[in-house]
């Protein structure tokens, strides 16, 4: 009797040691990732704006060049429009909807719509006088960077900057036919008339950009304004492929499935396939397309999925071949700034590659090894708990996301106070006070994930640490199919 009163007491002696993983609310942070769109809003804020700091900016954006360019998002935390990562952020955005949006709520589903939407009415905009020209950018960067001041004050200059037809902008274009092409898939029970609208221009635009094959920063005017923040260094191939096959998905028509086979190879659909990102489609390209292969037997498209599972293989470090890289926290690392842009981008290729194995009945091969779906959502899971606060700094990357996130983010609507508290406009200068006080962010830009930690899971923080702290609509964007997933199976939980 002893014996066993003694080894009672141990055992729990044991579980009282052991530390234990706090189960996350992804429903609470799928909320807070869609309402972070809100506080990036550009133009003038609609009456059932929730994010309540904010109020309108660039109302006469588009004006330089006699057309309307107000709406869409700021990248970041600065208030240039650059039109190459926010047509990334919309395709991520449809994808989470058409992927995963069966795991959220109608009330997640229906924002993320409106998330979705406010982006894409402003990419109708970008190629509105298509063929004769396209819109690339609002907002000087250079200019804008010398300056500290929330969105509703701007008085640097918003010029606009567009490419004549004789100029080429495939990389620009194809990611804006990507988008169009997706948000229709997400819009087409919803609305269908606005599916329609999408895309049909989605269409126009993919022609545009095979017709004039060339990145958009090869034009010297254009990389002045957009280099080095959002130079196309992986040149503007994987961009058409990456249009033609949401093109494909879209319509289903024979013409997108011949121009994939006949250009796969010369435009590099097997040559940095571990990459996914703005600049870098080719992963996206593989696992989309991949999908045909898996629920419409489509072989002929069978050199992309096995490019694809050459990928997926590479997150397992023992198999053979290439293969990802990790933190000493698990965290996936890729070299260069704003590290948890890669960690969500990825993340989602993960789990949209399992949801195409579960269902089609099968596993991923990795020569003699063979993994479950399961496993690659675990590896996915880990990356979002990882973001969430279960990561060796016990610190939340999501801002408003659990007890402890940093509060001196790198965004400049939310360090300086708003319009609502203080009406009166802060200059270009006097913003520059404000970031260099140690005092928190007065607004909550709650659901922003923010560039995040270094390769040994180190984060400093603070405002002057731009690549840890800053914000930006492509790393959220991801995120909300991924947190959509983990909300609704509780057996991951």
């Amino acid at each position: 009797m002893k014996l066993s009163v003694y080894f009672v007491t141990v055992f729990i002696l044991v579980l009282l040691i052991l530390p234990t993983a706090i189960p996350h609310d992804y429903s609470d942070a799928l909320r807070k990732s869609i309402l972070f769109f809100e506080g990036q809003r550009s133009g003038r804020l609609p009456k059932q704006q929730r994010m309540a700091w904010r109020g309108n900016s660039g109302l006469n954006d588009g004006r330089s060049l006699n057309t309307n360019l107000v709406g869409g998002y700021y990248d970041a935390g600065d208030n240039v429009k650059f039109h190459f990562p926010m047509a990334f952020t919309a395709t991520m955005l449809a994808w989470s909807a058409i992927d995963f949006g069966s795991y959220m709520s109608p009330n997640d589903r229906g924002h993320n719509l409106v998330s979705l939407k406010w982006a894409t009415d402003y990419l109708l905009k970008t190629v509105s006088q298509l063929p004769n020209r396209i819109f690339v950018q609002v907002g000087e960067a250079q200019p804008d960077h010398d300056c500290w001041e929330r969105p509703e004050d701007m008085d640097t200059p918003r010029t606009a900057f567009a490419l004549d037809a004789s100029y080429p902008a495939s990389d620009l274009a194809g990611e804006i036919t990507a988008a169009l092409a997706a948000a229709s898939i997400a819009f087409k029970q919803s609305n269908p008339r606005y599916s329609k609208i999408l895309l049909d221009k989605a269409i126009q635009t993919f022609k545009y950009a095979d017709s004039r094959r060339g990145s958009y920063t090869d034009n010297p005017g254009v990389n002045k304004a957009v280099c080095p923040f959002y130079c196309s260094v992986n040149g503007y191939k994987d961009e058409l492929l990456w249009g033609a096959a949401w093109l494909r998905r879209a319509t289903g028509l024979d013409y997108y499935l011949t121009y994939l086979l006949n250009n796969r190879q010369a435009f590099g659909a097997n040559n940095n396939y571990l990459e996914f990102g703005w600049d870098n489609k080719v992963g996206g390209v593989n696992v989309l397309i991949a999908k045909e292969v898996f629920q419409k037997n489509m072989t002929v498209l069978a050199p992309y999925k096995d490019t694809a599972e050459k990928m997926m293989c590479a997150f397992f470090l023992e198999t053979t071949g290439p293969h990802m890289s990790y933190t000493p926290g698990d965290l996936i690392y890729k070299h260069g700034s704003s590290q948890l842009q890669n960690t969500a981008a990825l993340s989602f290729l993960l789990l949209t590659y399992a949801d195409y194995l579960s269902k089609s009945s099968q596993q991923l091969s990795c020569g003699n090894l063979k993994f479950q779906p399961d496993s690659l959502r675990r590896i996915v899971k880990r990356q979002v708990d990882y973001v969430l606060g279960d990561n060796p700094m016990k610190l939340s990357y999501m801002i408003g996301y659990g007890e402890r996130y940093p509060r001196l983010i790198h965004h400049r609507g939310s360090s300086i106070p708003s319009v609502a508290i203080h009406p009166t406009a802060f200059g270009c200068l006097q913003g520059w006070t404000i970031f260099s006080s140690p005092n928190p962010n007065p607004n909550i830009l709650i659901g922003a994930v923010i560039g995040g930690p270094d390769v040994d899971d180190k984060f400093i923080g603070g405002r002057t640490n731009a690549s840890e702290t800053e914000p930006t609509t492509y790393i959220n964007a991801p995120f909300v199919g991924i947190l959509a997933y983990f909300k609704s199976n509780p057996k991951f939980s």
